[in-house]
């Protein structure tokens, strides 16, 4: 969960999709307010090991499919890879979500020539990779998801053997690039962002509080060079074990590295219950958040945060709340008052995307030169552009953690243009 920045140029094809997309509701020419009708529900299949694929198979028009209601039409085939059948509950209802907001996007847009293809991976590789054939043996133009990393390497070669490009939902930027381009919200660009807006205000030196663990290396390495691009100094960190208890001993090492001033801000890459746990043991331990300034990721993107005194005044990136804030309004009045898991939008814009791709002649509407373009799309999380490589530059709000919640301190950018002073 970076940030955002008109004429003819902004009028163009791709951002009139793009505003649509981020301000329905907001003008009175957004989408229709009545809820999507009732759909099937996302397929629950048995996920058996796949024969290896060495090279993908050609891919037989004559079997692509069709349904019935479309016969004689050209549908614009988009499949969707989700673990609706993963072991875990928590990966389940994520699945689910992401499905209903990919649903209400087709729904509000309207556009009949799309056909949504659900498949199922099992949350693994062999199962991410027979859910990717079967897309491309029933015709998929597209491939939105899959959601793990692993999953997204698995099917890498099926889909570029085949042409067609993956808009895949993990944030890992290794698993991006050859077609593979990632609709998340990743690690860098909140460093980024978030180091960037506190050297603005003057902050030259940082402390570090790391989880042990793939993701504390991925957080280390992305603010190590966000901090060193702008002549910042990280000038002490510690690291910590998942375990509440291994948190005390790391915790009271950082906060006595402060020595009264070596820092000016400390950069916490952590959410949920570790968070929470955490942010209490540094005060305890005499690190003041009044005198150091506490940093997150987008992690942070939650509202129980307000609740947590030691971290009122600190900082974080996210996507621009208005915009998430009308997709969760529009989600509950379709799908019931539960609150989607946050990144339920991710199948939101996913799906507007290739929406609003689908407009364009078949022979480019899903090339690298459409995915790409460097004016980017808007979507309910805000601008998005993907880079060459496949990573993607989100335009991201600055927040500040308060008691009544999270306030906008720095808005997000509403084009990739750069500003014109």
């Amino acid at each position: 969960m970076t940030d955002a920045r008109s004429s003819s140029a902004g009028l163009r094809a791709t951002v009139v999709f793009c505003l649509g997309l981020l301000l329905a509701g907001c003008n009175g020419l957004g989408p229709r307010p009545a809820p999507p009708p009732v759909v099937a529900p996302p397929p629950v299949v048995q996920v058996q090991p796949p024969p290896r694929v060495e090279t993908p198979p050609m891919r037989d028009p004559a079997r692509f499919y069709t349904p019935a209601y479309m016969a004689g039409e050209r549908p614009v085939r988009v499949a969707l890879l989700l673990p609706f059948n993963s072991s875990r509950d928590n990966v389940r209802t994520l699945s689910n979500a992401i499905y209903n907001a990919a649903q209400l996007a087709l729904f509000e847009f309207d556009n009949q020539q799309v056909l949504l293809i659900p498949k199922a991976t099992g949350g693994t590789a062999g199962g991410a990779q027979r859910a990717a054939q079967e897309a491309l043996n029933a015709g998929a133009d597209l491939i939105l998801g899959p959601l793990f990393a692993e999953e997204v390497t698995a099917i890498a070669p099926l889909a570029a053997g085949a042409g067609v490009p993956v808009v895949a939902f993990s944030s890992d930027s290794a698993v991006a690039g050859n077609g593979v381009y990632l609709l998340s919200f990743p690690l860098h660009e909140d460093i980024n962002r978030i180091v960037e807006f506190a050297t603005l205000q003057g902050i030259q030196s940082f402390g570090a509080f790391y989880p042990q663990g793939s993701y504390g290396e991925r957080a280390r390495a992305e603010f190590e060079r966000a901090v060193g691009a702008r002549a910042g100094r990280i000038v002490a960190s510690a690291s910590y074990p998942a375990s509440s208890d291994g948190m005390y001993e790391p915790a009271r090492r950082i906060a006595a590295s402060y020595g009264g001033g070596n820092f000016q801000a400390l950069f916490l890459p952590e959410g949920g219950a570790q968070l929470k746990t955490i942010s209490p043991l540094l005060p305890y331990y005499d690190l003041d958040p009044r005198k150091v300034k506490f940093l997150g990721t987008g992690l942070w993107d939650d509202p129980s945060l307000a609740l947590e005194p030691p971290l009122h005044g600190a900082w974080f990136p996210a996507p621009p709340p208005e915009g998430h804030a009308q997709f969760l309004t529009r989600y509950k009045r379709a799908y019931g008052s539960t609150t989607p898991p946050r990144i339920a939008s991710l199948g939101y814009d996913a799906a507007s995307l290739a929406v609003a791709l689908a407009t364009r002649p078949e022979s480019g509407r899903f090339s690298a030169a459409a995915l790409t373009d460097p004016d980017g799309f808007a979507g309910v999380d805000g601008i998005f552009r993907f880079m060459a490589d496949g990573r993607t530059e989100r335009g991201l709000a600055v927040m500040e953690v308060r008691a009544g919640g999270a306030v906008v301190v720095d808005p997000a950018p509403t084009s990739f243009r750069p500003r014109v002073f």
